[in-house]
């Protein structure tokens, strides 16, 4: 009898120490690194879900080890060769911090082609799968998506276009630049970090951002306007986020863990991703407006006008950037606005 018990127990010991095992140690550990501090918005509400996710559909068998601000080495712009080197495992970016890396997924960051994060989230989905394949071959991509839309947040008021002249202000990647200079201001690109210092030393009066990333750089604190435009497409436009995996790393994972990642890629996550996108704006917006001094406004349809003949210029020059490389620029726009026309259904 003795014996009996004893051997249920050795036996029901063992089985439950081999449900709990996956949970106490990840056969995987994938490195996650990105520019953003875990107190942004996007890596509250994106990055850090999704690391939990899939450790969980796992059942712990993949760890998702986050890296915040860089703490990895190295500046924003090298976080698409740390993942494709293999430094990294996972690295979420802009695609703009590197200029001509991508040049083909500019497309959708130039003026007035973007509506919102979802139907340009979606379009970007059906962008890669056709035109795509060559410039990420060197990555395994996790999802390609945008923010909701930048805006002028600045020291002094825009009320006019011709308010623009002579300000510096701050863009993420060449097209955002290209843009402010066509609309009479200095562009200077420069990573995200380094707007409250040089906003503060007045080295650029203002930036272009949406509402959600505003907060992590004190914009709330350190300007005092954010201006829109008017009509159905009140942002300048958007930008490109990509978040990708490196190759090797992926190739390694047994076929059931690869599935996992894959449920959680791509077309699989790309509506909730812009949907997140949008929501995440309110939240922003409301610590901008925390500040009595902070000062909201749109520009009149006839400024927005203008804005927008005076953007002209930048798409004819992406245009002449992609002849150079041997690509049709005036059908990749056709296809990316086709793309999120059909999504804005």
């Amino acid at each position: 009898m003795g014996k009996v018990l004893l051997s249920s127990l050795v036996i029901c010991s063992a089985v439950a120490l081999s449900a709990v095992a996956p949970a106490r140690s990840a056969e995987v550990t994938l490195r996650m690194h990105t520019f953003i501090p875990p107190v942004a918005n996007p890596g509250k509400t994106f990055l850090a879900p999704w690391a939990k996710k899939i450790g969980k559909a796992s059942n712990g068998r993949i760890k998702v080890q986050p890296f915040w601000a860089m703490q990895l080495g190295g500046k924003p712009p090298q976080l698409l060769g740390q993942v494709k080197d293999g430094v990294v495992d996972i690295v979420w970016t802009l695609t703009g911090f590197t200029a001509g890396r991508a040049p083909k997924v500019e497309v959708f960051e130039l003026p007035f082609v973007h509506r919102n994060s979802v139907s340009t989230t979606l379009a970007l989905q059906d962008y890669q799968d056709k035109h795509l394949k060559d410039e990420y071959k060197d990555y395994k991509i996790l999802l390609l998506h945008s923010h909701a839309g930048a805006m002028f947040m600045t020291k002094g008021p825009v009320k006019t276009m011709a308010d623009l002249k002579g300000m510096k202000l701050r863009s993420h990647s060449r097209t955002g630049v290209w843009l402010i200079q066509a609309l009479g201001a200095a562009g200077i690109s420069t990573p995200l970090g380094r707007i409250p210092p040089m906003l503060s030393k007045g080295v650029i009066d203002g930036s272009i951002l949406p509402f959600e990333i505003a907060p992590v750089v004190k914009m709330h604190e350190l300007v005092n306007y954010f201006t829109e435009l008017s009509g159905d497409q009140p942002r300048l436009g958007t930008a490109v986020f990509s978040f990708l995996m490196n190759k090797k790393s992926y190739a390694k994972l047994p076929s059931d863990l690869k599935k996992i990642i894959d449920a959680n890629s791509g077309r699989n996550i790309a509506r909730s991703a812009g949907e997140n996108w949008m929501a995440i704006e309110k939240p922003g917006e409301k610590i901008m407006r925390s500040k009595s001094k902070n000062k909201f406004s749109k520009l009149s349809p006839a400024e927005t006008a203008k804005v927008k003949v005076a953007a002209a210029p930048v798409i004819e020059r992406w245009y002449r950037e992609m002849s150079k490389l041997g690509h049709n620029g005036p059908a990749l726009l056709s296809d990316a606005r086709a793309m999120i026309v059909k999504h804005s259904k």
